[in-house]
């Protein structure tokens, strides 16, 4: 699990499961944040492999539906 910090350098989260997802292109992620962090657009960065990375909030689905009901 990767741990979530928010601009300023303090823990804000972690990601609970991820990898790279073909149909959006990019790697995705899922994980908990605190709530004034989970609007669309907040600055957070994950620490992967020593390094953090800027990570983008985003809702679910992560890409649209290509199908419709009939």
């Amino acid at each position: 699990d990767a741990e979530l910090f928010d601009a300023d350098g303090n823990r804000v989260g972690l990601v609970t499961s991820g990898g790279f997802g073909p149909s959006a292109g990019f790697p995705v992620a899922m994980g908990y944040v605190s709530k004034e962090l989970s609007a669309l657009g907040s600055k957070v960065f994950a620490e992967v492999r020593g390094n953090r990375v800027p990570v983008d909030i985003h809702s679910l689905p992560f890409t649209p539906h290509r199908y419709h009901k009939g």
